[in-house]
């Protein structure tokens, strides 16, 4: 991870030096962070259609507004704090009402037997289930977190309010989650 960290430290530093982006960088800019901007759109608008729609949407910003990145925070906070302004302008608008459930859930732990993968994929999925369902302010922070790994003050500058609700919103996030949790093992 600290490796990962230098590399975009430095590229932040690189990033904020320039003021256009050629095809060939903002396709390199699209391949390193556009599943990062899709899954971060789509947690917040449950839609994978429109999610897409705001990844493109979010790299043409990238490519015409690069110089307005001063580097006071991550590349990967800027961008998410485009996706997160472009996603809920989307939401706010009147066509969007149509809401999707998450249908591929990444399941990184491996296991030894047929049984022991599906488990673990329910699981993963049940678990996935139940984050979609939060309501945003609480989806949005355990995503930023637990998915993109975003520090508290990342998530802080990304959603635009104070660390200290961050932390409250997580709190209260991973609570609601365990809660549900259980109440469907004991179903």
């Amino acid at each position: 991870m600290s490796n990962r960290m230098e590399v975009t430290e430095m590229e932040s530093e690189y990033l904020k030096d320039i003021d256009y982006v050629d095809s060939t960088e903002l396709y390199n800019l699209m391949n390193q962070y556009g599943d990062d901007v899709w899954r971060y759109a789509y947690a917040i608008t449950k839609n994978k259609e429109q999610s897409k729609d705001i990844a493109q949407e979010v790299f043409i910003k990238v490519h015409s507004h690069l110089h307005t990145y001063r580097g006071q925070s991550s590349f990967k906070t800027w961008l998410f704090a485009i996706t997160r302004n472009i996603a809920v302008n989307e939401m706010r608008s009147s066509y969007f009402r149509k809401v999707l459930l998450f249908g591929n859930v990444r399941n990184t732990r491996t296991e030894q037997s047929a049984e022991g993968t599906y488990i673990g994929i329910q699981g993963a999925a049940d678990i996935r289930s139940i984050i979609m369902g939060l309501s945003r302010k609480l989806r949005e922070v355990l995503i930023l977190d637990l998915e993109h790994e975003l520090t508290m003050q990342e998530i802080a500058d990304v959603l635009r309010i104070p660390q200290g609700t961050v932390k409250s919103r997580l709190n209260r996030a991973r609570k609601k989650v365990e809660k549900i949790w259980r109440e469907m093992e004991n179903e």
